[in-house]
Parts: C-alpha cells; sequence; structure tokens
C-alpha cells in the first residue's frame, strides 16, 4: 500500500484476507494521501467492527478506481 501513496505503484489489491489491524494504519495514510480506498467490490471499508477479518482491500489512484474494480468484477481475484 505505501508504494501506492509513494507513486511507486498504480494500485494494490489484496484479496487474501487479513485482519483490520493489518491495514488500518496503511489505509488511514493513504487516504490522507487523496488515493482512493475499498473492498475489492468497491464497497466501503468497514473498520472496527465485531469481525475484525477484513476480506479485501483495494488501494489506487482515484482516477484508476473505476478501471481497477470493473476490471476485479470481470475476471474476480483468483
Amino acid at each position: 500500500m505505501i508504494s501506492v501513496v509513494r507513486d511507486v505503484a498504480d494500485a494494490y489489491v489484496h484479496a487474501g484476507g487479513q485482519y483490520e489491524w493489518d491495514s488500518a494504519a496503511p489505509v488511514a495514510v493513504a487516504r490522507a494521501a487523496g488515493l482512493f480506498t475499498s473492498r475489492t467490490d468497491g464497497s466501503a471499508l468497514a473498520y472496527n467492527q465485531a469481525d475484525v477479518y477484513l476480506p479485501d482491500v483495494v488501494v489506487c489512484r482515484p482516477e484508476l478506481a473505476d478501471d481497477i474494480l470493473a476490471f476485479i468484477e470481470q475476471h474476480g481475484t483468483d
């Protein structure tokens, strides 16, 4: 994720699952940098939930978000 924040990569897509604490800080930094963040289906990332497992995350430059989410929808994350 930080490679996207540093403008070294265009996007970060993680569909292997992780816990909230694994992505909360990097997502906060990405959001502060003006980047797009969501689940792979485009829904908002929800933190501080009873179930702390976060199945997927996308971080990218805002202008790429629609194309990346459309690609994921069409091709999946496998």
